[in-house]
């Protein structure tokens, strides 16, 4: 290709692109899904608290389903003043009791009211909040109503695997992970660091 050819591609290209900025004139915070069977889900979500929280916004987190073992971003991004709250029970397959997994999704779940209707937080993670819902620990309706209720410029990330369609279908992005390969299926272990 020739640099002219080039030159007049890339200025169709710019051109484009900036067309599509110039329009792009709401603001509001977003709702954004992360979720599909492959992993970085939660990686994601707190790649973009990182990134909030580098420009001074205040992000918030509560985690479903992790547990109290060690977790990196928190180890981190507490340091920075994002405020976590987890449901300590951990998987919901160790439990086994379902009414005790519903009262500890409850509980949390608390805390992500409080976070949900707070001016003052610009970015809050529900992770693996998906979960809660298709195993109805949690009512979708609660959750919606939660959601709809939010400060207008206050963002939200949802992960977790089979996000229910009314919340695909809320959303304003959504990302769907999928696995081609890992690590894992081959027999190697997750590493501290690397997986979590």
């Amino acid at each position: 290709m020739s640099e002219e050819r080039h030159q007049q591609r890339q200025q169709r290209l710019k051109e484009q692109v900036d067309a599509r900025v110039a329009s792009a004139t709401e603001q509001r915070g977003i709702l954004m899904v992360f979720t599909g069977n492959g992993k970085g889900k939660t990686t994601a979500a707190f790649g973009t608290a990182l990134r909030a929280t580098g420009h001074g916004k205040k992000a918030a987190a509560i985690q479903f389903i992790k547990g109290e073992w060690p977790n990196g971003e928190r180890n981190l991004l507490e340091q920075h003043g994002v405020e976590f709250q987890v449901m300590a029970t951990g998987f919901t397959w160790e439990t086994q009791n379902r009414q005790t997994d519903t009262d500890a999704c409850l509980a949390v779940w608390q805390h992500a009211k409080r976070m949900l209707a707070d001016p003052a937080v610009d970015l809050v993670i529900l992770d693996e909040i998906t979960y809660m819902v298709s195993m109805d620990y949690l009512p979708l309706e609660e959750l919606v109503a939660v959601l709809n209720n939010r400060p207008a410029q206050q963002s939200v990330i949802v992960t977790g695997r089979g996000c229910h369609r009314t919340l695909l279908e809320m959303a304003d992005t959504v990302t769907e992970m999928r696995p081609v390969k890992h690590a894992f299926d081959a027999g190697i272990q997750a590493q501290q660091g690397i997986d979590w």
